[in-house]
C-alpha cells in the first residue's frame, strides 16, 4: 500500500485519484491518518489535482488541533491504494565498502527502479481516470456564536436559535456542500466576516453523503 512518493507530482496524482470518492484517508472524519499523509507532502497539490487540493486545504484548517484528532499514526505504507508501494521516505541505499562499489551498475538499477515505479503509477492513474467522476458532497451543521446576549438576534427568529447559557443564543445552520467547491475553512471565513455580530463558528457535525 502507499502513494508512491508524495513529494513528487506522480505521488500527488495517485493521492488525487485515491481521494476522488473519499473525503478522508481513512473513515468519515479527520484523523491521524490524514495528519500523517498531510505531513508527508512538501507542497500543496496543483489546482489540476482538485480532489487532493480539496482534501489538503480541509486538513490544513485542522492544524491547530491536529494533535487531538482521533486515531494513531501508522507507517505511510499502511495508507493508500493496495497496488501502489510507498516510497515517500525511502532512504538512499548506502554501501561503506568502496572496493565493491559498482557505480555503473547502481545507476542502471536506479534508473530501472524509477522506470518501473513511473509505469505502475501511470497504470493506476489511467485506471482511475476511466471511472466516472463522482460529485462528493458533505452535510455540515454549523454553530455560529454571537458576542454576548446584547447581539441583535431578532432578524434571525425564523432560523434555528439554540440556547447557550446566560441568555445567549447561537445560530445553528445546516447545509449541504460539494466538497470540491466548498470547505469548512471557506464557510468560516465568510461567516466570521460579520465580525460585529459573530464571535466564532464551530463545526458541530460533518457527514459524508
Amino acid at each position: 500500500m502507499g502513494f508512491g512518493d508524495l513529494k513528487t507530482p506522480a505521488g500527488l496524482k495517485v493521492l488525487d485519484g485515491f481521494l476522488a470518492d473519499k473525503s478522508y484517508i481513512e473513515g468519515f472524519v479527520p484523523s491521524q491518518a490524514d495528519v500523517a499523509v498531510f505531513d508527508a507532502i512538501s507542497s500543496p497539490p496543483s489546482s489540476e489535482l482538485c480532489h487532493a487540493l480539496r482534501w489538503y486545504n480541509h486538513i490544513k484548517s485542522f492544524q491547530k488541533e491536529k494533535a487531538s484528532l482521533p486515531g494513531v499514526k501508522k507507517p505511510m505504507g499502511q495508507y493508500g491504494p493496495a497496488d501502489v508501494a510507498d516510497c515517500t521516505a525511502c532512504p538512499a541505499p548506502a554501501d561503506d565498502d568502496d572496493d565493491d562499489l559498482d557505480l555503473f551498475g547502481s545507476d542502471e538499477e536506479t534508473e530501472e527502479a524509477a522506470r518501473i515505479k513511473e509505469e505502475r503509477v501511470a497504470e493506476y492513474a489511467a485506471r482511475k481516470s476511466k471511472k466516472p467522476a463522482l460529485i462528493a458532497k458533505s452535510s455540515i451543521l454549523l454553530d455560529v456564536k454571537p458576542w454576548d446576549d446584547e447581539t441583535d438576534m431578532a432578524k434571525l427568529e425564523e432560523s434555528k436559535l439554540v440556547p447557550v447559557g446566560y441568555g445567549i443564543r447561537k445560530l445553528q445552520i445546516g447545509c449541504v456542500v460539494e466538497d470540491d467547491k466548498v470547505g469548512t475553512d471557506i464557510l468560516e471565513e465568510k461567516i466570521t466576516a460579520f465580525e460585529d455580530y459573530v464571535q466564532s463558528m464551530d463545526v458541530a457535525a460533518f457527514n459524508k453523503i
